[in-house]
């Protein structure tokens, strides 16, 4: 939808009139660096040009009136800004996470809003619920003249997260709907939140992303369980090295320190954090040297990890990514995102994309008998008000 469809579309389910204003967050996909932000490494994600929009109008009462463009059976749906619940499996959980959390830091919504939702998002996996959260910040930002940066935003969709759905997910996916850039990734170090903009010149080849149509739910996943592993694994490895995150340790100083983990299922789950650590350090400086090869190479690394060591896979993802690297062209694959589901992320050359496109859909189709859905990558710019 552009501008003005989705405008009318606000108008035809909340009446016409007043100060309506309109605004977009985008979605992510994280190149590498996956389950760190919440083990306190470094993550390397890059906002989309696709992503979740939100036509709102205030209201002279409490009433928050929510209508998704995406689910409109669902009707007009309510909520209150003095009575925020959480709903079982409801999107407006999102919207009302924010305000929770914009509630906690000391600011106050007076008044409610008509709140009119279009997502353009493909598939799951690509963080449509931080663009929800880094959306409606930006309005109540807007509207409400709160002193928030785009910092602030990210940290309050984490915290709707963690303190009022129940996900225990790190900063990542905020951060990057928050301050992306077109055709740049971030490189977060996620425990102090320092940062830095890298092109994404990938001389010759594509971003590719592939859907697996398998969907997933972190919260019901493995994802807290994971994290909790991985507290486990930490808590036995303070015993022996002084170390606040897992992050903290070197490949070598794990391999010296590992044996005070008591739990083989935990040792894992911290082999991947360390690993993956060196990993996206070295992938962000390959990278920059425009040597693709490495590049890919890590990212299969990356994906074998989390494969294996910490077993945040699918069959049907595990596909996807056996099938693209069989592909021409193809430097690199591995799931992108929480995990068990959602998409892969391949580095593709440009006169294999079609090739590509043919070979892995028609694999993917006969070994799982989904269909998966392929898109090129596009980058784009982090939350902010369109009209």
């Amino acid at each position: 939808m552009n501008n003005a469809e989705l405008k009318e579309g606000f108008c035809k389910v909340f009446g016409t009139g007043g100060d309506i204003r309109g605004y977009f967050a985008p979605g992510r996909v994280n190149l590498i660096g996956e389950h760190l932000d919440y083990n306190r490494g470094h993550v390397f994600p890059c906002a989309l040009n696709t992503g979740n929009y939100a036509v709102v109008r205030l209201r002279d009462d409490k009433k928050i009136h929510f209508f998704s463009a995406n689910y409109p059976r669902l009707g007009i749906l309510e909520g209150d800004v003095d009575a925020l619940v959480k709903k079982n499996g409801s999107w407006t959980n999102y919207v009302e996470g924010v305000l929770f959390a914009i509630r906690e830091k000391g600011y106050v919504v007076d008044r409610g809003f008509d709140c009119y939702i279009y997502g353009n998002i493909p598939g799951s996996g690509l963080s449509s619920s931080a663009a929800m959260e880094v959306v409606i910040g930006t309005m109540v930002k807007d509207f409400f003249g709160f002193d928030l940066t785009p910092i602030d935003i990210a940290l309050c969709g984490q915290r709707a997260e963690n303190g009022f759905i129940g996900m225990n997910c790190g900063i990542m996916d905020q951060f990057a709907s928050a301050m992306g850039k077109t055709g740049k990734a971030i490189f977060l170090d996620t425990a102090t939140l320092e940062y830095e903009y890298v092109p994404l010149e990938l001389k010759g080849c594509k971003i590719i992303v592939a859907n697996s149509n398998k969907p997933h739910s972190l919260v019901s996943s493995h994802y807290n369980e994971r994290r909790q592993e991985c507290e486990r694994a930490l808590q036995d490895l303070k015993k022996v090295v002084d170390i606040h995150n897992l992050c903290e340790l070197t490949p070598e100083q794990f391999e010296n320190a590992k044996s005070a983990i008591q739990d083989p299922v935990c040792l894992a789950r911290a082999k991947h954090a360390v690993y993956e650590e060196e990993r996206t350090k070295k992938a962000v400086l390959a990278l920059r040297e425009n040597d693709l090869v490495t590049f890919g190479t890590l990212l299969n690394e990356s994906g074998d990890s989390l494969r294996y060591d910490y077993d945040a896979t699918c069959p049907e993802i595990d596909a996807l990514v056996e099938e693209a690297r069989k592909q021409k062209g193809v430097y690199g694959s591995r799931e992108t995102g929480g995990g068990w589901g959602g998409n892969t992320v391949s580095i593709v050359r440009e006169e294999n994309i079609a090739d590509f496109r043919k070979n892995v859909s028609k694999a993917y189709k006969e070994r799982t008998g989904l269909n998966c859905s392929i898109y090129e990558l596009e980058t784009g710019e982090g939350g902010r008000r369109i009209f």
